[in-house]
């Protein structure tokens, strides 16, 4: 059986070249908020290097997913 990692929030705001401290991190999302019709991968602000790493993650249910969602939910 293989292990899920769960990364912190802040990691993927690393992964993702974003700053990843507290206020990077609530900065980023009271500026980004998302329409409930647009998905998260689709957003305008992601450059094409970003939208594939969410992308995967989430279409590959990768350890990342969890983490993806939580963010998703968090721009709307």
């Amino acid at each position: 059986m293989m292990e899920s990692i769960n990364h912190p929030f802040s990691a993927l705001f690393e992964q993702l070249g974003l700053d990843a401290s507290h206020d990077g991190i609530e900065q980023f999302i009271k500026s980004h908020q998302l329409p409930a019709d647009l998905e998260l991968v689709d957003a305008p602000f992601w450059s094409k290097a970003q939208a594939s790493f969410l992308k995967e993650g989430w279409q590959a249910d990768s350890d990342w997913a969890e983490v993806i969602d939580q963010l998703n939910i968090s721009l709307r």
